[in-house]
């Protein structure tokens, strides 16, 4: 009983720290976050976790924007192509895409000043 009083004390330190350190994260920490969580889960090959973070990232697309539209459209058409692959077991191919996506906005997030 000791034992799970003290593991139950630990992870309620976890948590708090996790949902910290999101509430403050800027929004370029919390796409990385998100495709983190994302890779982890694709390379387990935990389709739901990898399915649901790819949905938070197609949530966060805009569409109202004009000059933004034809990019959200495009990476709309990718996480939904990642999602159909998911589902049918190749998370190789997801795996790649995501990584690469993730290096992508590191480059461009380390070229802008915050």
């Amino acid at each position: 009983m000791l034992y799970a009083t003290a593991f139950n004390k630990k992870n309620n330190r976890a948590n708090a720290y996790l949902a910290n350190e999101i509430l403050e994260a800027s929004p370029q920490k919390l796409l990385i976050k998100v495709y983190d969580f994302a890779i982890v889960h694709c390379k387990k090959g935990n389709m739901e976790k990898t399915n649901k973070a790819l949905q938070e990232l197609i949530n966060a697309l805009r569409f109202d924007d004009e000059k933004a539209k034809d990019i959200a459209i495009g990476f709309l058409k990718l996480y939904q192509f990642c999602q159909e692959q998911m589902r049918k077991g190749e998370t190789e191919i997801v795996y790649k895409i995501l990584t690469d996506l993730r290096e992508a906005w590191l480059t461009i997030f380390n070229r802008t000043p915050a």
